[in-house]
């Protein structure tokens, strides 16, 4: 399949680690592309959830793909959210065309974009929210496994995919995080700082629309999540687009586990380290080449 050329990919809220991760998924979305710069605006790996017991070779694979961007000379910049926030004491360490950073402005065309994952406007991070914060984020791991299984049924019965998790996520969105509160403040403050364009995830609500407040405008854009809506934002042909995977004309590819070779002799080492073992230093210094 030929990949589509872009300047800029966005993407967050993949949660490699957990059950309602779509791995799998984004990592065809990877292959289909070939960005000049991939942001990765947090939240790709859960943190919060993470277990030893749990992340399978799709979870491996979608990490191996952004290394393999990162080789072909794609520019990764890594920013923080709050379920890998245990990254930000390494925020702004570099490594070649790699950026682990909490926020980066960039600018294109003479207008200044502002990239950050917008968890720091609803406090999840801090105390007793951060507790509840991890007791919702199971729990809508959880539903979010349970609403795929329920539609593997309908789907088997002939009915349509229904969506139980996307309403209680918007209920809960509305009651809890206020999304437009959530984006009025992000908005103002980008027009404060004159910033043209700001760019977040952490709320897993895909979003492009202009928004004004009596000091100015600006471009609100939100990446979504790879949970759900399986949503990027991308920069080509001088405008932001919100991309959404189509699993109809998308292939996916099953990661298989690989077995790791133990076999790391070659018959050169096997040699010395047999000849090591004589306890006749003469014979192993004859065998050897030295007597």
């Amino acid at each position: 399949m030929a990949q589509r050329r872009i300047e800029i990919a966005v993407v967050s809220d993949l949660h490699l680690g957990t059950y309602a991760s779509r791995a799998r998924e984004f990592t065809a979305y990877l292959k289909s592309i070939d960005p000049r710069v991939l942001i990765l605006n947090g939240d790709i790996i859960d943190g919060w959830q993470f277990s030893k017991r749990y992340f399978p070779p799709d979870h491996i694979s979608a990490i191996k793909e952004v290394f393999n961007k990162l080789s072909t000379g794609t520019r990764v910049i890594y920013i923080t959210g709050n379920h890998d926030d245990c990254m930000r004491r390494y925020s702004d360490l570099e490594l070649g065309n790699f950026l682990l950073t909490d926020k980066v402005v960039i600018e294109i065309n003479g207008k200044k974009v502002w990239i950050f994952h917008g968890d720091v406007f609803d406090h999840t991070t801090t105390r007793q929210a951060r507790f509840w914060g991890k007791l919702g984020s199971n729990g809508y791991a959880t539903l979010l496994v349970f609403n795929k299984c329920m539609n593997a049924v309908s789907h088997f019965f002939g009915k349509e995919k229904l969506s139980l998790s996307r309403k209680i996520m918007e209920q809960f969105n509305k009651r809890i995080v206020n999304i437009d509160a959530f984006e009025t403040k992000i908005a103002a403050l980008a027009i404060e700082k004159k910033f043209d364009t700001v760019i977040c995830g952490h709320i897993h609500q895909p979003q492009k629309k202009e928004m004004r407040t009596e000091k100015g405008k600006v471009d609100y854009l939100n990446s979504g999540d790879w949970m759900e809506h399986m949503t990027a934002l991308e920069y080509y042909d001088n405008q932001w687009r919100l991309y959404t995977y189509d699993e109809k004309e998308m292939k996916t590819e099953r990661a298989v586990k690989e077995k790791p070779n133990a076999t790391v002799l070659t018959n050169e080492i096997a040699f010395y380290l047999h000849a090591l073992s004589d306890t006749n230093n003469e014979n192993f210094l004859r065998r050897s080449g030295y007597r």
